[in-house]
């Protein structure tokens, strides 16, 4: 009973429901390990004991959290609402910076329970809906949307700080959120694809800013789409070879590099040799010819290799005193993180990319020897400082041609679960992450033996103490130059299985977020910026997380191969049936592409990898059946007038159906608009597949360029399929592979 007491209240399971009449106990041996993760010894009985008193007199003696959060419009918090008459509150806003401090008093009624509030009856029932300001006390002085510093003097509190009952006075980080993020417009469509795979005739071996750009502008200005979303575009672990996987990064404050347009990086016109350039470039060009004619995998090692080069060169010319200024603005406002980042890729270029390998003063990003090293690096430090800047600012450029081109969205950015625990974040803020520990997935339907993704989780109880001062600058960095944003595995909000070391993914456990913390900064950073936010809610969803995330405006995202009636019949999902706040899609990068999935191609590629645990034919029975089932639901909606011997067709009435549901945002694979089988990643794998390097192709398997997709026929058609949902008529439309003046 102490160890489960305890771990609760550091909100670790002792327990978990892998379905919803089947309870399995987490091995003592996790907890433990978990616990101690936490900074918690809970090794013997004897440290348990003192573990529990010392955790719930701390509990019992604070008057606040580390972090509160209030919402706008809503009830208090229990917090607030059971503070004594009398007490004294100050806001001091933390930003913007320069606000006067807010004061407050509780009065002499006191305040009144928020159970016994006038409650908004249309919230009661409706959890998307916002509340009142009906539900706030007349002395609450509501603050503006920000992180704030809260203070409380109790002028006398018996059992709570001293003994005496003396005044009593505490703080805490105060998050003042909106009630919802910004929402997109009532129906829009757009394009997801893994940008590497997006390679154009002037691409250094893979897809770039460059091509995003042309990509937006192009498909907003002819086809009406209303969004891109593309892979997370954080920064890779340095060294080769690089892990490929946009999902397993080194940092994810900060962009990478590889993927900058080199000849738009303003001092390319003004480079000392430009002969090296230009030798450069024809290297990069076989790259690409490689990629696109001869078979080859898209290398991000040799892309950015010859970047690296080119950016050495580049970074040597004196920039102008307007970009200069532009430069030094951006440093003083990435600050700190931005340094550290810097330093951590510079010391990885001397002493490897795991930090944890270097010289013993370096692990410290605040040593003495980190701090020598820094000056001895200055050089290098700055140039990753430059690469930052870049790239932030082609950033910025892909969003603006996509507002130019009347995207209603624009550019949507990934945001992964996690960082490489040798990477620039894990050393950079080595207190926030809880070492020794992986986040993966328990035992489910789809995978028996669980899943260890490789990536050290946040400490929640540091994150809370920072007042989620990472979390709080990853979203800005993320969202600056950002239409929306994708959260990977957006139940991680919530909790997060994590596998100690050493042990497989079925012994893990679930950690608990304080969620209203996580949302509350997610929603105000996205309100900040003006962004949308969309979760990837699929797989195991605890019970209601997807209310919670409605409740904030937070979009879902649906699968159509997925959509079924799990609690009834089983049969596919009737389009009305749908979700609303969502984004739907046939297919996702994880998943067989739309005529992969139509053909059985998808089982034929497990069975050859040996990924299959049922005979062969099974498998293509099963598939071959829910494909069928899918494809009678289409004709018997007259979407499917071709019939269901035609690949195409089949892709096309798959779409029409994603319209007739009515989620506000509907996404296209890029490439199932050509008839693409391979999938961009096969879980499960590792060397037999190449994850993370194919560039997008047609039917037959040919790679083909931004400019052969613009000009593609089968592309056309399928867009015509979503073109009237998002222009009025006659509407102009530009000639297949037209590019805009």
């Amino acid at each position: 009973m102490g160890l489960s007491r305890l771990a609760a209240l550091h909100g670790v399971a002792t327990s978990f429901s892998p379905s919803t009449d089947v309870t399995v106990p987490v091995p003592e041996g996790t907890v433990v390990a978990v616990l101690t993760a936490l900074g918690v010894d809970a090794t013997t009985p004897e440290a348990v004991r003192e573990a529990l008193a010392a955790a719930e007199s701390a509990a019992g003696s604070r008057l606040l959290p580390a972090t509160l959060v209030v919402w706008a419009g809503e009830p208090l918090p229990p917090a607030l609402t059971a503070l004594p008459p009398g007490t004294e509150l100050t806001v001091r806003p933390e930003e913007p910076a320069g606000a006067p401090p807010v004061p407050m008093r509780v009065p002499a009624g006191g305040t009144v329970p928020a159970e016994s509030r006038p409650a908004d009856a249309r919230a009661a029932t409706d959890p998307a809906a916002p509340a009142t300001h009906e539900a706030l006390p007349r002395w609450w002085a509501e603050p503006p949307p920000g992180v704030h510093r809260l203070t409380v003097r109790v002028p006398g509190a018996p059992g709570r700080g001293s003994g005496s009952g003396g005044p009593v006075t505490e703080t805490c980080t105060l998050v003042a959120a909106p009630a919802r993020v910004p929402q997109p417009p009532a129906r829009s469509h757009g394009f997801l694809v893994q940008l590497y795979s997006l390679l154009s005739a002037r691409s250094w071996g893979m897809g770039d800013l460059g091509d995003l750009a042309d990509l937006a502008s192009w498909s907003g200005r002819c086809l009406g789409a209303g969004f891109v979303q593309v892979n997370p575009l954080h920064a890779a672990v340095l060294g080769t070879p690089t892990d490929p996987s946009p999902y397993r990064p080194s940092s994810r404050r900060f962009p990478d590099p590889v993927h900058l347009h080199i000849e738009s990086v303003p001092e390319y016109g003004h480079a000392p040799d430009p002969a090296a350039l230009d030798d450069l470039r024809r290297r990069a060009a076989e790259l690409s010819e490689a990629v696109l004619n001869k078979g080859a995998l898209i290398d991000r090692d040799a892309v950015w290799e010859l970047k690296r080069q080119a950016l050495d060169i580049l970074v040597g010319v004196p920039l102008t005193p307007g970009r200069r200024a532009a430069y030094c603005d951006f440093l003083a406002e990435q600050g700190q993180a931005l340094e550290d980042h810097a330093l951590w890729c510079a010391l990885a270029e001397v002493h490897g990319s795991d930090w944890h390998t270097w010289p013993a003063g370096l692990r410290d990003p605040r040593s003495k020897e980190t701090a020598r090293a820094r000056g001895e690096l200055l050089d290098r430090v700055d140039f990753h400082c430059r690469l930052a800047w870049l790239t932030d600012s082609q950033l910025a450029a892909a969003q603006r041609a996509a507002n130019d081109a009347g995207m209603a969205v624009g550019i949507v950015h990934d945001l992964a679960v996690g960082v490489h625990p040798g990477g620039a974040d894990t050393w950079a803020q080595q207190d926030a992450f809880a070492h020794g520990m992986s986040v993966g997935a328990p035992p489910d339907a789809f995978n028996a033996r669980g899943q260890d993704w490789g990536l050290p989780p946040w400490r929640p109880d540091a994150l809370a103490a920072s007042g989620y001062a990472p979390y709080r600058g990853l979203l800005r960095g993320l969202l600056a130059h950002a239409g929306a944003l994708r959260i990977d595995h957006v139940m991680g909000l919530f909790r997060l299985w994590w596998v100690p070391e050493g042990r497989p993914p079925t012994e893990g456990t679930y950690v608990s977020h304080d969620a209203e913390a996580m949302l509350a900064v997610l929603v105000l950073e996205a309100h900040r910026a003006g962004t949308v936010v969309i979760g990837e809610d699929l797989g195991t969803v605890e019970p209601g997380v997807r209310e919670a995330l409605a409740r904030r405006g937070v979009l879902g995202t649906s699968v159509l191969w997925f959509e079924r009636d799990w609690s009834g019949t089983g049969r596919p999902l009737a389009p009305e049936e749908w979700r609303e706040d969502c984004l739907a899609t046939a297919t996702t990068h994880d998943l067989p592409s739309t005529a992969a999935r139509l053909t059985g191609d998808h089982v034929t590629l497990r069975h050859r990898l040996g990924l299959l645990t049922r005979p062969l034919d099974e498998e293509r029975t099963e598939d071959g059946t829910d494909t069928a089932e899918w494809l009678g639901l289409l004709s018997r909606l007259g979407l499917l007038p071709e019939g269901g011997d035609d690949e195409e067709a089949a892709v096309r009435a798959v779409h029409r159906f994603l319209l007739r549901t009515p989620a506000r945002m509907a996404g296209v694979w890029l490439p199932d608009t050509i008839g693409d089988r391979r999938p961009q990643n096969l879980p499960g794998t590792w060397d037999q597949y190449p994850n993370w390097r194919l560039p997008i192709a047609d039917a037959e398997g040919r790679p083909v360029t931004l400019e052969e997709l613009a000009a593609s026929p089968r592309l056309h058609r399928l867009m015509e399929v979503l073109r009237p949902r998002q222009e009025p008529p006659g509407t102009r439309t530009a000639p297949p592979g037209a590019r805009p003046s």
